[in-house]
């Protein structure tokens, strides 16, 4: 089976990191196809070996990039094609149908309450989506919370599938010596209290209440993974708070890891921090608060589909609290207090592991293509 993956862009980021993870697992012929900006996620989808192609697509009404992606679709020979984001969706769909392939997948990874990939949704959104999803043969929701918004939206359930979102489990196991190592790379004391936050650094992700909230818990340390266009805006919020020499910014992290990769990786960041904390109240998965469970870190967040739609005792660690400064002050102290140790790897680590939900999906693809799913993983 040949199967294309169009993507809208390849830097750094939750679903493009999930696309190279499940490149890593899926036993088919790929193709990847990103409309923009091919970076380092690019570059470490083609050291794993699958080829990338950038589009060269100047922006969302670039209608000339239609025509090269159907090219490509059709070349390629494609049975499948499979889109992630936005406009990837959009367009992939329709250069599908011109290339006279009818099997399309589309990922629906960052579908919120009030937003979509962090932009407002409008009536106009919904309506260019709605229209571009017929073309397709389902949609893939990467959990029941954005399957729900998705009917809710006008997609029929009958063609809504959830496949979530997977992590490598084995490889975020707690590791004593990655701690005292990455700890000392960081500049960190060993006997510092850390709490850490993983994601872009974007106003959504409302990072600037968790900056206020460590600098009013004595001795604690705030470690936060990401980078974006917030980045010297919570630099301003620490000096403001008097917290500066207390918060530090490790910048983006890619993981996996290609060759090129420099600093420590994801899991070895993570085993250097004591607690975990989402403070983002828009998720469509909450993928770092499964990442920070399997490495056994206590976590507290705002908002997480992936941990909400499970039953309670899947994830003993991870307690949701409220959004704002105070409340998170409150249950900073009292994990700190706490002083809580590593906790196993919970269900849910293990129920949302990447082979797994690559498994799911090859099901999808042989049902589609084949008319029979393979058995699920």
């Amino acid at each position: 089976m040949k199967v294309l993956h169009v993507i809208t862009g390849l830097g750094i980021g939750g679903a493009e990191q999930q696309l190279r993870l499940l490149l890593r697992h899926l036993p088919v012929q790929h193709g990847v196809v990103t409309l923009t900006n091919p970076g380092v996620v690019a570059a470490g989808i083609e050291s794993d070996g699958t080829p990338v192609t950038h589009l060269g697509m100047a922006g969302n009404r670039d209608l000339g990039a239609l025509p090269r992606l159907a090219r490509i679709v059709r070349q390629g020979r494609y049975d499948l094609v499979h889109t992630h984001l936005y406009r990837a969706c959009v367009y992939g769909r329709l250069a599908a149908r011109l290339a006279g392939v009818r099997r399309v997948i589309a990922t629906e990874h960052s579908l919120g309450e009030a937003q979509i990939e962090g932009r407002p949704l409008s009536a106009g959104t919904r309506a260019l989506y709605l229209a571009s999803e017929r073309l397709g043969t389902s949609t893939v929701a990467v959990s029941p919370s954005v399957a729900r918004r998705l009917a809710d939206w006008g997609v029929p359930p009958a063609r809504i599938q959830v496949v979530p979102n997977g992590i490598e489990t084995g490889r975020f196991a707690y590791d004593a010596r990655a701690r005292r190592l990455t700890r000392g790379v960081l500049g960190i004391p060993e006997d510092a209290y850390v709490v850490g936050g993983v994601g872009r650094l974007a106003p959504g992700k409302k990072f600037d209440r968790l900056v206020r909230a460590v600098a009013s818990v004595p001795e604690a340390r705030l470690l936060l993974v990401g980078d974006g266009e917030h980045r010297e805006e919570l630099l301003r919020v620490a000096r403001e708070c008097g917290a500066a020499d207390r918060v530090l910014l490790a910048g983006a992290c890619e993981d996996p890891p290609s060759v090129a990769s420099l600093g420590p990786s994801l899991p070895e960041l993570l085993s250097a921090m004591d607690a975990f904390v989402s403070t983002s109240p828009d998720e469509t998965f909450g993928l770092a608060v499964v990442e920070a469970l399997a490495a056994g870190l206590p976590v507290l967040y705002v908002a997480c589909p992936a941990i909400d739609d499970l039953p309670p005792d899947a994830a003993p660690g991870a307690r949701r609290i409220g959004e704002s400064v105070p409340e998170l002050i409150s249950a900073l102290r009292g994990i700190r207090d706490a002083r809580l140790a590593r906790l196993p790897q919970p269900a849910a680590a293990h129920r949302y592991d990447i082979a797994r939900s690559a498994g799911q999906l090859l099901s999808l693809y042989d049902q589609a293509v084949h008319g029979t799913p393979s058995p699920a993983k």
